[in-house]
């Protein structure tokens, strides 16, 4: 006789065979899933075709980005016994969703509108909408501040700098405080010891907190993975970013308001396999600024440089890849020449350093406002001195161009690697060659090297490959400069570490050039169309150009730089 199975192993069997792998669902809770989709679809559409039977605007607020400022609109406790939440908000209309539009609704949208001096729109919602933008209160603590400002006294940045005595010993500090004080120890200790740009970074474990210390990145902490979404949330509150967005990239600004003085900070988010990546640039506009003579030019470049910029008109371009310095040096030109009696206007993407006596002004693609358009507005303006962050197309590049050939002095930067490299990426974009030669003044290439520690330098010994790579590198160095070197008795120096520099060795920066002047040879070069990188550098290096290399062991044997350091960016 056949035994058939129990109830018990009946119910056994079908759970064995609605057992999952981790992290995946079984059929059921599939199944269960799928009906909840549907289920919320289908009131969204019944919300909807209310709406629109009563001719009220509706809106599916599930994935609908909402700002920080929109949500203060709005306090939480009005917001869960009312129903009602705000969703959009700018100085002249306020955007609410509300399960339903009655008497006491519409009173207080109105009140809410006058309170606020904007026009009030009322959308009907679903019970998921409103439950979906009520979740974000949690992440706006009740102690964040409604403003882009940063209110921290010198008391305040005092407590935190004090015990901080190098990079390695931010770590400790963390643990000791709230999560409110995170953000000011991490400014803080960046301005401690002078770091540029601040990297948070979400980790499967942890989050990564990097400093940028004279270009190169260290780790210097790891806080909890809980304390992600309210540090992220304050970071977006203080930058007017939308808070409940982590799948797209943002930017925002926020103002450090100290007691003497202030600066800003450049806030910028990534979607990241484990959170979001934000990276904050300390900007310090009101800083005096690096002058023409601290550049790090020398010579004749220090020379050559100096007679073109002060000419009425021509290009003065400066390459080299991001973070080379580019921007700086343009700065230190300006400083040099913004005088009385002269007119300069500046279009950059962003502003960084703010200047008096000079009109800066911000391209912005969102609302078509280009480098093109905005250096044909430059030029109505009836400028002296024009300055373009960057030539990135050949509309720019001509304008820029005609502007130097009808009497206007034009700085501007471009990507390339070399000085020389700047002619053959100009015609490559499409420039007239007998538009680009008697446009040009001067090219400038450029990188930015650290300086050695001066509490720990100590003379260091080369090997023999280094040596002899020297020597190969000196070996063309034009014939004034090579004469005022012993090439037997080099000797170069690096930094041992201490305290001071904590314990790295360097500590600052320096730009290490190669500048040519337009000539007539070169002038031929390009007129000729058979235009080369290595041509152009050979060329200006017989008329006696220094290459940004030689340059960079200039330096070092001056004790400012390492040959590391040197053949690290400049290699």
């Amino acid at each position: 006789m056949t035994d058939f199975p129990s109830i018990k192993d009946l119910i056994s069997k079908s759970n064995d065979n609605n057992k999952k792998p981790a992290g995946q669902k079984t059929a059921p809770e599939k199944f269960a899933s799928k009906m909840h989709e549907m289920d919320l679809k289908a009131k969204e559409e019944q919300v909807e075709a209310k709406a629109a039977s009563a001719n009220i605007p509706y809106i599916n607020l599930t994935n609908f980005p909402v700002s920080s400022e929109a949500l203060r609109i709005i306090p939480e406790t009005e917001a869960r016994g009312k129903n009602i939440v705000c969703f959009h908000a700018t100085p002249e209309e306020i955007r609410i969703g509300s399960l339903e539009i009655s008497p006491e609704i519409k009173e207080y949208a109105y009140q809410l509108g006058e309170r606020h001096h904007a026009h009030i729109e009322i959308y009907l919602i679903t019970k998921n909408s409103l439950d979906t933008i009520l979740k974000l209160y949690a992440t706006l603590p009740v102690i964040l501040p409604i403003t882009k400002d940063i209110n921290i006294t010198d008391e305040e940045l005092n407590k935190f700098q004090s015990n901080i005595d190098n990079l390695f010993s931010i770590q400790e500090h963390f643990k000791n405080v709230s999560i409110t004080d995170i953000l000011t120890l991490m400014i803080a200790a960046a301005l401690k010891i002078n770091a540029s740009d601040i990297h948070v970074e979400a980790e499967e474990k942890g989050i990564a907190v990097r400093y940028r210390i004279d270009g190169i990145l260290h780790e210097v902490a790891e806080l909890p993975k809980d304390q992600w979404k309210r540090f992220v949330s304050r970071i977006k509150l203080l930058a007017a970013l939308k808070i409940n967005v982590t799948d797209k990239p943002q930017d925002g600004r926020v103002t450090l308001r100290l007691s003497s003085n202030s600066l800003d900070i450049r806030v910028s988010t990534m979607p990241t396999t484990y959170g979001e990546s934000i990276v904050m640039r300390i900007l310090h506009s009101g800083s005096k600024g690096v002058t023409y003579d601290e550049l790090g030019l020398r010579g004749d470049a220090y020379l050559r440089l100096k007679k073109e910029i002060e000419r009425p008109n021509g290009m003065i371009i400066t390459t080299g890849p991001t973070g080379s310095g580019k921007t700086t040096t343009l700065y230190a030109i300006l400083r040099t020449i913004n005088k009385p009696g002269v007119k300069i206007i500046t279009l950059e993407d962003p502003i960084e350093i703010k200047m008096e006596g000079i009109n800066q002004s911000q391209v912005d693609p969102s609302h078509d406002y280009t480098f093109a358009k905005g250096l044909r507005s430059i030029l109505r303006q009836d400028p002296d001195i024009c300055m373009v962050g960057e030539i990135r197309d050949l509309e720019t590049a001509e304008i820029a161009i005609q502007a130097a050939l009808t009497g206007h002095l034009m700085l501007s930067t471009i990507h390339t690697n070399s000085a020389s490299g700047a002619i053959p990426r100009f015609l490559s974009m499409g420039v007239k060659p007998f538009l680009l030669a008697p446009a040009v003044n001067a090219i400038i290439g450029q990188r930015l090297v650290r300086r050695i520690c001066e509490k720990c330098i100590v003379e260091m010994e080369l090997t023999t490959e280094q040596k002899e790579r020297v020597n190969n590198i000196f070996s063309t160095m034009p014939e004034t400069e090579r004469n005022k070197i012993d090439l037997n008795n080099l000797k170069f120096y690096k930094g041992a570490g201490c305290p001071e520099c904590s314990g790295l060795g360097y500590k600052g920066r320096i730009g290490i050039y190669e500048i040519f002047a337009m000539n007539k040879e070169i002038e031929n070069i390009i007129l000729s169309g058979q235009v080369s990188e290595y041509v152009i550098q050979e060329i200006a290096v017989k008329n006696g150009m220094v290459t940004m290399i030689q340059d960079g062991l200039l330096k070092a044997l001056d004790k400012i730089t390492t040959i590391d350091e040197v053949f690290r960016v400049a290699d």
